[in-house]
Parts: C-alpha cells; sequence; structure tokens
C-alpha cells in the first residue's frame, strides 16, 4: 500500500476532457497510510477505501467509493496500478459511466487540499 500513498495529479480520463477534470480545481487521488481517501475532478467529489488486491501474479490497488457528482449522490468502485510515479486505473461509477484515467505524483504525502 505504501507505494500508493500520496497526492496523485489527473492528468487524463478517456471519458472526460481536462477542462472538465479541472472544472473547480485540479483533478487528483489522495491516498493515506490508512487506505483511504478522496478523488475529485470535475463536479465529482468522492472518498475512497483502498485494498491491494491480486492481479496477474502481482498486486494493484482496488477501491470503492462514495460521494457526490453535482449533489447527486454517487458510489462505485475501481482500480489502480503505478508505474514508478504514474499511475494507471479504471474507475466504475454505480449503474453509470466509467473511464480509464492516468495520474502522476505530487507529493509523497496526501495533501490536504483533497477536500
Amino acid at each position: 500500500m505504501k507505494d500508493y500513498i500520496g497526492t496523485w495529479r489527473i492528468t487524463e480520463m478517456d471519458q472526460w476532457d481536462m477542462d472538465y477534470i479541472d472544472m473547480e480545481s485540479p483533478g487528483r487521488i489522495v491516498i493515506d497510510k490508512n487506505g483511504q481517501g478522496k478523488i475529485h475532478f470535475g463536479a465529482v467529489d468522492v472518498e475512497i477505501d483502498c485494498r491491494l488486491e491480486s492481479h496477474g501474479g502481482g498486486a494493484r490497488l482496488g477501491f470503492s467509493f462514495e460521494g457526490n457528482d453535482e449533489c447527486d449522490p454517487v458510489s462505485g468502485r475501481g482500480w489502480a496500478l503505478i508505474d514508478g510515479e504514474e499511475m494507471a486505473g479504471h474507475i466504475f461509477f454505480h449503474l453509470g459511466d466509467d473511464s480509464e484515467f492516468k495520474a502522476k505524483r505530487q507529493n509523497k504525502k496526501p495533501l490536504r487540499s483533497a477536500e
């Protein structure tokens, strides 16, 4: 889990452009040492609960989330893999959209600005 801890800047999503991703503030993923955190992009602001899960002979980060999209409740799941200072993954909204994403590490410690 320790490799995933920190603040990650969302740099790409296949369903939304950067204007939407950064609509309110820079799109980001924040993960703390307890495996909890936040994802924020566009009007989406969710809390995440992370676990390492087996994948292809290795491990990846799996997460569930719950929060809001323009004041409407949303929930779902996702996963992420890291390669050095880059993260790639997929987010799935329950009964809704899904998108691949890419992010770059901004800080090895989670920043409080995920609120």
